[in-house]
């Protein structure tokens, strides 16, 4: 409740926060949709990265690397059961403390400064590649196109679109990520059958056994720094050297952090099945490419189609080259859509976990300063994209660079989270739903020989690779120290700021509840439900206040914390009160403090995050017993359009649903009002009058001289239902289409 000030100095404010995510759960068939999205992207560029630098036998590291992940994706199960944020940074930092974790978070967010552009540049060199081939097709031959100048355009611009979108805080839905799969599966089909068609026809050839001497190249490439080396020529290193050199096969894990929250319930049982899915798909799909490309590709142009792999497996598969460019075409539609799903993700991801090293006070306050207009962090965006576009620029759009840059985050990333998860074993050794598998009990001592073997296996990995790719190892080392301190600088300013100098902004005390009902808040039922999100425009707050008499009616003034898909990593659905109240709830709801306090009126404060804006005022309306939902004019939206959305919500809520009231104040002090759900309609004089000459009309005629009003309503509705189900369906949308041209009434 706000309080009059004492002393001079201002009490410090009640805030309540909802610490039950509002989510719309999600299948863990669109979970899976959502990883793969990410993970699946990989199959583009993995195979051909691999083979460039180890040879023939890449497809058999490609297949072990995929049997492997599924054992990198059970460290993902075991720490989600663990934390309401299971990613990297968390997990760390739980373990280990706050120095390898910032660690830990560089490693990670180079793996994202690299995704995006790894991405966006493969799908402008399957686009590269589908040109020159169509150009071959039809007699004019492209020769010395510049392939990698145009993937880095290509690759810049996709960047650019989705810093656009990310600016307005746009994001992909799970629908959309369950489409372009439903499409990616459809190509995967034609391609696993098409080849399986070619292998059968024409002569192939297997993929060597890595096993036998000479097969995996020893050179300057393979090696790096181990070139020349005594170390370089036992078995067990040269085969983690191939090992290595195709690990981003499975890169993408962290967007299973993602996306757990949001799976429904049983959250576990489904999280197992979500990361079987992934499994099965991604072993089918990236490493049949791989095997499927020496088989098919003649050795002579094989190293030709290296940074277009998939491209190059369809323009030599048995059947008429018609056929096959369009299944090029085909090839190339998908990788732009999935690819380019990845650069979305990792500007997401590097946002998001940015943004939870900026709550932690790591970063200051400024990197998290909301857009103006969009309320979107933008700085980190900017941020990150900048970071993007400056790799694309310095690498010139080449793949294979991108790759080896890309492998040193991925590996760091998983080999840092394996020793946290294990160290956890030891440290926390309860609260766990679920653990990785492989456990030994001696002496009434557990053993985890899984997690064990799992970490020794990604660091081994990650040294072989330190070594291997001393260009990437310089890159991430320095990018690493780089962000290690900007993190230890500014985490010092950030102390220094919150004891040196006295804060702005009123403090607030903030007391996390899952159980979001009346009493627990401490208002009475038929409160008003105000939704608030711009500290500089609180008009409406200020006109409910005046004309509301708070001693019969409580005040609630509610901020929706929007958590986007691509935002919430990993955990269960209940979050901690820190997680979600930050400087910009701070600032808000200081404004909103200060309105009451002019007004001399008491409210209460709530924060209630979710992923949806509309639904989150609905299911608190509901949840409070509010009578009315007020919220200011949109920039964006129509009075008539936000109604819409929030009626919308209204209809997802559960039975029973209540009666409430929406208004919709415009800054000069009006106001509309629309009741939500099943309600007696306004009607205008002209359709009162209508209805009751109608009326006149029917009981002229004495046998129905019973008949109201409303029965005259409900046959016209009953025959209107019915025509619409007609072939007269048509006539009557576009009658109805010139009604609504007329205009509303005003009065209403």
């Amino acid at each position: 409740m706000a309080s009059s000030p004492q002393d001079g100095k201002r009490p410090a404010v009640t805030v309540f926060v909802a610490t039950t995510v509002m989510l719309t759960f999600i299948s863990f068939w669109r979970a899976a949709a959502i990883v793969l999205s990410d993970l699946a992207s990989s199959a583009y560029y993995a195979g051909g990265d691999a083979e460039k630098v180890i040879g023939k036998s890449a497809p058999w590291f490609i297949l072990a690397v995929m049997l492997f992940s599924y054992a990198v994706r059970a460290l993902y199960i075991e720490s989600s059961c663990m934390f309401v944020r299971g990613g990297v940074y968390r997990v760390v930092k739980e373990a280990m403390g706050g120095t390898l974790a910032k660690f830990s978070v560089s490693a990670l967010l180079f793996d994202y400064v690299l995704t995006g552009p790894i991405s966006s540049v493969v799908a402008g060199q399957y686009l590269a590649g589908f040109i020159e081939d169509v150009a071959r097709y039809i007699g004019h031959p492209l020769r010395a196109f510049p392939e990698n100048a145009f993937s880095a355009v290509f690759g810049a611009l996709v960047v650019i679109y989705f810093w656009h979108k990310n600016i307005q805080g746009i994001h992909e839905s799970s629908e959309k990520a369950v489409q372009i799969m439903v499409i990616t599966t459809v190509m995967v089909v034609i391609l696993i059958l098409w080849c399986i068609i070619t292998v059968t026809r024409v002569p192939i050839q297997i993929p060597p056994n890595p096993l036998h001497s000479e097969v995996i190249p020893l050179n300057h490439e393979s090696l790096g720094w181990l070139n020349n080396t005594w170390i370089s020529r036992l078995t067990f290193v040269v085969l983690f050297v191939g090992f290595g050199h195709s690990v981003l096969a499975m890169s993408g894990e962290e967007t299973l952090a993602q996306v757990n929250r949001e799976i429904e319930h049983p959250k576990l049982k489904n999280l197992e099945k979500t990361g079987l899915v992934i499994f099965i798909y991604s072993l089918l799909f990236t490493s049949l490419v791989s095997f499927f490309a020496v088989m098919i590709i003649p050795d002579s142009v094989r190293p030709e189609y290296f940074g277009n792999l998939i491209g190059g497996i369809a323009m030599f598969l048995v059947g008429p080259i018609w056929a096959k460019l369009v299944f090029h075409g085909f090839v190339v539609l998908v990788g732009v859509l999935i690819l380019a799903g990845a650069e979305n993700t990792s500007i997401v991801g590097a946002n998001g976990v940015l943004n939870r090293v900026a709550e932690d006070g790591v970063l200051t306050a400024a990197f998290q300063k909301p857009h103006t207009t969009y309320g979107t962090s933008y700085r980190i965006i900017n941020l990150v994209v900048g970071m993007q576009l400056l790799t694309i620029i310095l690498t010139g759009g080449n793949v294979f660079t991108l790759a080896g840059l890309y492998a040193f985050g991925v590996i760091w990333s998983f080999a840092l989270k394996s020793l946290a998860v294990l160290v956890l074993r030891y440290t926390e050794p309860t609260n766990r739903q679920w653990k990785v598998p492989g456990n030994f009990h001696i002496a009434g001592q557990e053993i985890p020989i899984g997690l064990i073997v799992i970490s020794a296996v990604l660091f081994m990995t990650a040294l072989v690779n330190f070594f291997t790719k001393y260009q990437a190892t310089i890159a991430g080392v320095t990018f690493s120290v780089i962000f290690f301190t900007l993190f230890t600088y500014s985490e010092r300013r950030v102390i220094r700021e919150r004891h040196g100098k006295p804060e702005m902004l009123d403090q607030f005390r903030v007391y996390g509840n899952q159980d979001l009902r009346s009493g627990v808040l401490g208002v009475r039922p038929g409160n008003i439900l105000v939704a608030v999100r711009d500290p500089r425009n609180l008009y409406y707050l200020r006109d409910v206040l005046r004309r509301t008499n708070t001693d019969d009616q409580d005040i609630i003034v509610m901020s929706a914390r929007l958590y986007h898909r691509e935002h919430t990593f990993s955990g269960n659905t209940v979050m901690e009160a820190g997680e979600v109240f930050d400087h910009y709830e701070q600032e808000l709801f200081t404004a909103a403090v200060a309105v009451a306090e002019k007004e001399g009126k008491p409210i209460s404060l709530l924060v209630v995050p979710g992923t949806d804006v509309f639904d989150a005022i609905m299911v608190t309306a509901q949840r409070l017993d509010s009578a009315r939902i007020v919220c200011g004019l949109s920039n964006k939206l129509t009075p008539d359009e936000q109604a819409k959305l929030t009626g919308d919500a209204w209809e997802r809520l559960p039975e029973p649903r209540p009666r409430v009231t929406m208004e919709v104040y415009a800054p000069d002090g009006g106001f509309r009002d629309y009741p939500l759900g099943p309600h007696t309609p306004r009607l205008r004089r002209e359709d009162v009058e209508l209805m009751h000459k109608l009326w006149l009309d029917l009981t002229v005629d004495p046998k129905f001289a019973g008949a109201h009003h409303y029965d005259v309503v409900a046959l016209a509705l009953e025959e209107l239902q019915r025509d619409l189900q007609t072939e007269k369906r048509g006539e009557i949308l576009e009658k109805f289409a010139q009604k609504l041209h007329k205009g509303q009434d005003p009065q209403l």
